[in-house]
């Protein structure tokens, strides 16, 4: 089967399950954006890949303004338009579509449905409630109500039109049925982490001899995107708050954009802080980076966890150190955190203090930190299994692929699989 796996953002996860379909004996067209901003995966064929994978990044050819709304639809179009081209070049059998912002989806969707193209969504956020939020505060009352209806009924048209639908969680089904959707082509199938590429590693690395003083201290990690669903002067005041308690702290924040500038505003108003900031770190520096660190934090607003699962916990988890949120604790992210007897707290000065109390016990006991990090990668190693994973994913595109169907084929080892693939297209009956 000739899939195309269509990863906007370049995460790691997605570059996973591509090379575990490849594997498997598809034909996998890994697509992303060159022009997105973020913690990428390893996003180029290595000696272990099979020739059937491939990795291609688009380049609309206009700059990606994030936080221009012009600028933003003139990029998402001119990235449709080199999507498209891509498409019909490569012809694939079915295309997976994840991360690709609303209006670059909509015309996807719309040309899918010309050319009775099957394709996947993979729904890893709610676009339109965040647009929302943002119309709402850029926005007159009625203006910002009359704009989030309409991309509401854009997003539901995506979901309604997609072949079959893919959602990271159980809140996506339910947000569908409010918007009157039929939910009997979803599925829901939980993000994950790369066990084989994100492992623990020591404290004391490569990684991190060349990028933080050698010192002792406690090691608060934030790494990933600052965008409007955080607040990046949380990460400062957790900073302050744990030095103003005696303990001696560090910040270290590998993000890029809007957020890491506002940060830093922040950050210079005491520039004496232990703080250390950083770009977006290659895929290869990753496991050492996390390993590096002696807490794990995340960050989000409470309006934010209404259209947004964060991903960097899975990581997080799977890196093997304790975990603490900064978070609303009905967010699916949260129920992680605790699950490896992590913090969670609201994010707001209340959880700040909450959080300084669990970093003094686990500063005056590393034996319990330690446990508390092995604690989390247990229950990675538990669930991000990608051979299960996959075979949920092989189900869902055989159901979305019209005419296909499974081939008999033997068990096979993990990680390189010699049977055959499950999918192909069914021939014209002979004696028709």
């Amino acid at each position: 089967m000739r899939l195309q796996v269509h990863d906007f953002s370049g995460h790691p996860f997605q570059a996973q399950l591509s090379r575990e379909l490849a594997a498997r004996g598809h034909s996998v067209d890994h697509v992303y954006s060159a022009q997105y901003s973020s913690g990428k995966g390893v996003l180029k064929r290595t000696p272990g890949d099979p020739e059937s994978l491939e990795f291609s990044p688009l380049d609309s050819g206009r700059p990606f303004q994030k936080y221009s709304a012009l600028g933003r639809l003139r990029f998402e179009h001119a990235y449709a338009r080199t999507w498209l081209e891509h498409n019909r070049r490569t012809a694939p059998d079915c295309i997976v579509a994840c991360n690709v912002p609303l209006f670059a989806l909509d015309q996807f969707r719309r040309a899918a449905a010309r050319s009775n193209q099957p394709w996947l969504l993979w729904h890893q956020d709610l676009f339109s409630n965040a647009i929302s939020e943002e119309l709402t505060r850029r926005l007159p009352g009625p203006a910002a109500s009359f704009g989030g209806a309409i991309v509401r009924r854009i997003e539901a048209g995506i979901v309604r039109s997609a072949s079959q639908v893919v959602a990271i969680g159980d809140e996506f089904r339910l947000a569908y049925r409010r918007w009157g959707l039929d939910t009997a082509h979803v599925s829901v199938i939980p993000n994950w982490a790369p066990l084989d590429e994100i492992v623990p590693r020591p404290r004391s690395n490569a990684w991190a001899a060349a990028n933080l003083p050698a010192e002792p201290g406690l090691r608060l990690l934030y790494a990933g995107t600052l965008g409007r669903k955080h607040n990046p002067l949380l990460l400062a005041d957790l900073l302050r708050s744990a030095l103003a308690a005696g303990l001696p702290a560090r910040l270290i924040v590998a993000s890029e954009g809007e957020g890491i500038e506002m940060l830093k505003a922040d950050l210079k108003k005491d520039p004496e802080l232990p703080v250390t900031l950083l770009p977006f770190q290659p895929a290869a520096d990753l496991p050492d980076m996390l390993g590096s660190a002696d807490v794990l934090v995340t960050i989000l607003e409470p309006e934010a966890s209404r259209f947004s699962i964060p991903s960097k916990v899975l990581s997080s988890l799977a890196a093997g150190r304790p975990l603490l949120g900064l978070m609303p604790e009905d967010n699916p992210a949260a129920a992680d955190i605790l699950a490896a007897d992590g913090y969670v707290g609201p994010p707001t000065e209340y959880g700040v203090a909450g959080a300084i109390v669990w970093l003094r016990s686990l500063n005056r006991d590393p034996a319990a930190a330690k446990n508390l990090g092995a604690r989390g990668r247990e229950l990675a190693e538990n669930r991000f299994g990608i051979v299960p994973i996959a075979d949920r994913f092989e189900a869902v595109l055989r159901r979305a692929l019209p005419g296909a169907q499974p081939l008999p084929h033997e068990s096979h080892p993990h990680p390189a699989h010699a049977g055959p693939s499950l999918f192909r297209r069914r021939q014209p009956d002979a004696a028709a």
